[in-house]
């Protein structure tokens, strides 16, 4: 057929497409099990900027800790957070038990049954709505996400650059109007989603063995690569820390962080940022206080070198490890506690420092 002619034909006929396809290749995970829309906001908010291999672990830990959300609701957010440890993004899981909190406590434990009622809620915005909505409780309505913005630029050609937002409604838009074909909105979800992630990839797409190829725009012009439009991510920034992990009698230092920034109420070590790399302890700029503490000390091996990468910063941190001795542990800050080794484990950290401490100690 005609892809310039037939679109509309298109419209009728993805969606029966996509879910015929769905029930021959769809992954066997979890979540897909369960009508509990608990379970569904927590998979959900875990996959949002989580590859499935990596979240599935963490949904399955999250699950036997907390079975029910009451069970959330009850645990205290270092415990959560502890457990969310490697996910990144950790307003996620503080927005996980501020809204397990608020529906244990005022809705009885129930989840909102709508779309725009869960819209409401802390956390939840409109992708994890749909999904809540359509996965849960059946609800008609559009799930929108990565996958499935790929996956109608190029069955439709769509050339609208996807982080604006005339595209969004263009796409909100088609999305609800294919879902009307559908048999079951939840399988129709799931299917588009699954297609996007391991047929119609960003890169590859198995073209040859699609089931919508001769209705595919991208395909019939050789435009698989060029969509969708997507405008260039920020450049990364790099950030230079140096941490004076301070030892004395087998025990460590740390603080936690509790400024608005990276990582917030997560623990690490003395921090020192400069503008520019620092590789000798000699040359950062410490408060009078701090350098007496370090002038008492002994610089201790090993001195490691770590990097993380975030989504638009690279933390490039030098870690320099401190013996100190009792009179010198009045002149540092009293944001800083000490920990055994065995406390450190339980305490929620960025990966960074677990990566060091496994590094230095392990």
């Amino acid at each position: 057929m005609s892809w310039q002619s037939d679109i509309k034909r298109t419209e009728t006929t993805f969606a029966p497409v996509l879910e015929r396809w769905y029930e021959h290749h769809k992954r066997d995970l979890p979540w897909r099990h369960t009508r509990d829309p608990y379970r569904i906001w927590l998979s959900e908010v875990i996959l949002q900027q989580t590859r499935v291999v990596q979240g599935k672990p963490y949904y399955e830990r999250f699950v036997a800790a907390y079975p029910t959300i009451a069970d959330m609701a009850r645990t205290e957010e270092r415990e959560l957070l502890r457990l969310w440890q490697g996910l990144g993004y950790y307003s996620r899981a503080r927005n996980l038990h501020q809204t397990a909190r608020y529906v244990t406590d005022h809705l009885e434990g129930k989840f909102p049954a709508t779309y725009h009622d869960l819209l409401k809620m802390k956390g939840i915005g409109t992708y994890t709505a749909a999904a809540i909505a359509a996965f849960a409780f059946g609800e008609r309505v559009p799930v929108v996400d990565g996958n499935v913005y790929r996956v109608l630029a190029r069955v439709f050609g769509i050339e609208e650059d996807i982080t604006t937002t005339t595209a969004k409604k263009t796409f909100a838009a088609l999305a609800m109007r294919l879902i009307q074909a559908a048999n079951d909105p939840a399988t129709y979800n799931q299917a588009i989603m699954e297609f996007g992630a391991i047929h119609c990839t960003p890169v590859a797409p198995d073209c040859l063995l699609c089931p919508l190829q001769q209705e595919c725009v991208a395909y019939q012009t050789g435009r698989q690569n060029r969509l969708p439009v997507k405008a260039k991510k920020a450049p990364v920034r790099d950030r230079y820390f140096s941490y004076l992990v301070f030892r004395n009698n087998g025990k460590i230092a740390l603080r936690e962080r509790m400024n608005r920034d990276i990582w917030q109420n997560l623990h690490d070590f003395y921090l020192i940022e400069t503008d520019e790399p620092k590789v000798e302890l000699r040359d950062l700029p410490f408060s009078d206080a701090v350098n007496s503490a370090v002038e008492m000390g002994v610089l201790a091996e090993p001195q490691i070198s770590l990097m993380q990468l975030l989504s638009h910063q690279r933390i490039r941190a030098q870690f320099y490890l401190i013996d100190l001795p009792n009179q010198a542990i009045g002149s540092l800050p009293t944001d800083l506690q000490w920990y055994a080794f065995e406390e450190i484990n339980q305490l929620p950290k960025p990966v960074l420092i677990t990566n060091y401490l496994a590094k230095a100690f392990g």
